[in-house]
């Protein structure tokens, strides 16, 4: 039975710049239609839906995105960008696939079981997240899952190589023995006692010293809104 594509519904977006936090502020997200052989295409979307169905596919699982209730297009949700104060998604890319050629998208690991490294005390050292891989968007995996049942000891380690996948449809661009997890001891953390000689306690606090670190903890706040309103404005 062939798998269902989640789906995603989407209005073509006239508001621009910073006209868009309106948008947000009603729960609306801007996005960025774009693929091979088209002009892209300003939408919106609601912000609870494409929460949820990014957080299921991510960036390697197929999207139905129907675009003023037309035929739904095939497209993979990329460079989700998040507000530097608030974190609420801002602004996400939908690039739009050729179901018949072979693309490049990064698929997450999954890490998976117990170690019997770890039970002996070891700490649990995750290096890789992802792996970039190229394939048809229809083959294209969700996730990989690692077992770490194979982490016996602080000389085991799980690399690109043990990855478990078809390599008739699949091939894997990164490297091989990049290593994807692996064990180390505990290491004990080191207590330095640092004596301090009585004439170097600083007796009082200079008249004017808390004023003036106010005055940077305000100058910092305002560096962070403009930021943020940097960000709206690039993504929209």
């Amino acid at each position: 039975m062939k798998k269902e594509n989640p789906k995603l519904a989407a209005e073509k977006r006239t508001l621009k710049g910073k006209k868009v936090k309106r948008l947000r502020a009603e729960g609306i997200v801007p996005a960025t239609l774009y693929g091979k052989g088209m002009e892209s295409v300003t939408l919106q979307m609601e912000e609870r839906e494409v929460e949820k169905v990014w957080e299921s596919v991510g960036e390697s699982g197929l999207v139905d995105l129907m675009v003023e209730k037309e035929e739904a297009l095939p497209v993979l949700l990329r460079n989700p960008q998040y507000g530097v104060v608030s974190d609420d998604l801002i602004h996400i890319d939908c690039y739009k696939v050729n179901l018949k050629e072979k693309i490049v998208a990064n698929v997450p690991i999954e890490l998976v079981g117990e170690s019997f490294s770890v039970k002996n005390g070891n700490i649990l050292v995750e290096i890789t997240a992802e792996v970039e891989v190229e394939a048809l968007p229809t083959d294209l995996p969700e996730k990989f899952v690692v077992d770490l049942s194979a982490l016996k000891t602080v000389e085991d380690v799980i690399t690109v190589a043990d990855l478990e996948f078809d390599k008739e449809k699949i091939e894997i661009k990164t490297a091989e023995d990049q290593l994807i997890a692996k064990t180390e001891e505990p290491k004990e953390e080191e207590v330095i006692e640092e004596t301090v000689a009585p004439e170097d306690v600083e007796a009082t606090k200079q008249k004017g010293e808390g004023e003036e670190e106010g005055e940077e903890g305000k100058e910092e706040g305002g560096k962070e809104e403009k930021a943020n309103d940097q960000v709206e404005s690039k993504t929209a």
